[in-house]
């Protein structure tokens, strides 16, 4: 029998990029095969996606599904925890400064991954292959994978959405540049006395971000950045001495602190591919970009890949996966996920430099950040929607050129 089949459209890996990948382009037309297992409906963690992000889910229609189990992110700030000589002042952001109800909504992995492998499983237009890619072969005008089950597939495109080691990245011969650190976060969530009023915390410590996220009720989630060791010390705590420690970092500010069930350590470390498509390979989510968790970019980027690569193949329908095409998804990508990348981990080695002048910039930077309100709201909408600073900037300006002019 022969098992060979063809799309054009194969998007490896069923974690959340991959799901949305594959909704993204069957959405937009293009017969999707989709090969990966069933997504993990334990993972404890939580993922802050802000508000353009959301309105790819609704469009997509995930949204509805999870929105009662998240909550919305209105205010963001960042202290400085770290006993050093030379320490920033508290910066706040509120959504309200840039006229938006909300930066984003706080949502449980746990829910996230189940509503985007429902509307996957659902949808007409893709094939789900619940089998792993045991082999790559790129050719000149196809990608073709075959898998563990013995079948092939063949398609005009490959998605690598196969996390940060990628299959699909090595055999389109993309190179990266890696990196660790000596740091690890410990992910849990978390209750409280206190309502955080829907506003999360960025303690910045010598070790890291230590950074509470609000959840619905009187619960949060925290990453919680470290060296190795300590985050393994932290994670065999009993329930009553994490609480306590948690409390303690977080200087009581939402008063007394129950840990939840589930704790989960991940070493950090940086991956940069040398680029972002080749041989019929485009690279979204950690594919294509690995950092330190700071500044809730993570998931938010990867969307921002799938929505310019479907933008793109839509343009070149007859075969989306050529030179000319990918080569169009490569430079529209760069400058936003560089500038991205860079700009974590610059922030994270200011965190652990020891060095003054380090120090120096960092509270330099972030006071005039909180204190310069044109600057913060400009940061603010470029977080949200990058370019959107500078539109709003050159909006202000020519009101300024119409309120002089003649």
């Amino acid at each position: 029998m022969d098992r060979r089949e063809t799309a054009r459209i194969l998007v490896a890996g069923s974690g959340p990029a991959g799901l949305i990948a594959a909704l993204g382009f069957a959405d937009a037309g293009f017969p999707v095969t989709l090969v990966g297992p069933e997504p993990n409906g334990q993972d404890g963690r939580t993922t802050a996606l802000m508000n353009p992000a959301l309105k790819i889910l609704e469009r997509l229609g995930v949204l509805d599904a999870v929105r009662s189990q998240a909550a919305p992110l209105k205010v963001m700030r960042i202290v400085d925890a770290t006993s050093r000589l030379i320490r920033s002042p508290v910066v706040i952001f509120r959504a309200s400064e840039i006229g938006e109800e909300q930066f984003g909504l706080n949502l449980p992995n746990s829910a996230l991954n189940p509503a985007l492998a429902s509307v996957v499983a659902a949808h007409s237009g893709i094939e789900w292959r619940k089998a792993m890619v045991q082999t790559w072969r790129i050719g000149g005008d196809h990608a073709q994978a075959i898998l563990s089950d013995g079948s092939e597939i063949t398609a005009s495109l490959a998605v690598a959405a196969d996390g940060r080691l990628s299959p699909a990245r090595e055999a389109a011969g993309i190179s990266t540049s890696a990196r660790s650190y000596p740091q690890a976060a410990l992910v849990l969530n978390f209750g409280h006395r206190s309502d955080h009023a829907f506003t999360s915390t960025e303690f910045h410590t010598e070790t890291g971000p230590f950074t509470q996220v609000p959840l619905p009720g009187n619960r949060s989630s925290l990453v919680w950045v470290v060296e190795p060791e300590t985050a393994k010390e932290l994670a065999a705590l009993d329930d009553a001495a994490l609480s306590m420690r948690v409390e303690q970092r977080m200087q009581s500010m939402l008063g007394r602190v129950s840990v939840e069930p589930g704790r989960q350590v991940y070493q950090l470390s940086g991956v940069t591919p040398r680029c972002f498509a080749r041989n019929r390979v485009a690279l979204v989510g950690e594919a294509a970009h690995v950092f330190p968790p700071i500044g809730a970019q993570g998931l938010n980027l990867g969307i921002r890949d799938i929505d310019d690569l479907v933008g793109i193949a839509c343009k070149n329908r007859d075969d989306p996966g050529t030179v000319k095409a990918l080569a169009a998804y490569d430079f529209k990508r760069r400058p936003d996920i560089l500038a991205r990348s860079n700009a974590v981990n610059l922030l994270n080695k200011s965190l652990l430099s020891q060095m003054l002048p380090a120090q120096m910039a960092r509270s330099a930077g972030l006071g005039v950040l909180g204190g310069f309100a044109p600057l913060r709201a400009f940061f603010m909408r470029e977080g949200l929607r990058p370019g959107s600073g500078f539109a709003a900037l050159a909006g202000g300006l020519r009101k300024q050129i119409r309120r002089v002019g003649p």
